[in-house]
């Protein structure tokens, strides 16, 4: 089975950067999609970044220009670089991956973000924290 580890969360102020990285174990050369999703107190875990296998990525509107999704060759380390980081990304970040015949690869080709059920495999979530 597919694990996820990220890392790379902490504190900023307003208008700094982190990268956040996924580690993946286990892994399946046949995963269609990973990206990464968020979670902020009393809020709906949203996607922020999506990668497929083939190279497609979308981003959603409030992250786009800022934050950047990348892979190593191996698709062993999911990347998410974020910059001008505001308090509204304050959250807990999760690392996901799907599995073959799910929805996701077919959506991001539509130009559509994936949701969270469209996602098999889960990390434990890193924070990052925001400040003004």
């Amino acid at each position: 089975q597919v694990q996820l580890v990220e890392s790379g969360g902490g504190s900023v102020q307003s208008g700094g950067s982190l990268t956040l990285a996924c580690a993946v174990s286990n892994y399946s050369p046949h995963i269609p999609c990973m990206g990464w999703f968020r979670q902020a107190p009393g809020r709906e875990r949203e996607g922020v970044a999506i990668i497929s296998s083939d190279g497609r990525i979308l981003y959603s509107d409030s992250v786009k220009g800022r934050f950047t999704i990348s892979q190593d060759n191996a698709r062993k380390t999911l990347y998410l670089q974020m910059n001008s980081l505001k308090p509204e990304d304050t959250a807990m970040y999760y690392c996901a991956a799907d599995s073959p015949g799910s929805p996701a690869s077919l959506l991001l080709r539509a130009g559509r973000l994936p949701l969270e059920p469209d996602f098999n495999y889960w990390g434990q979530g890193t924070q990052v924290t925001v400040s003004s």
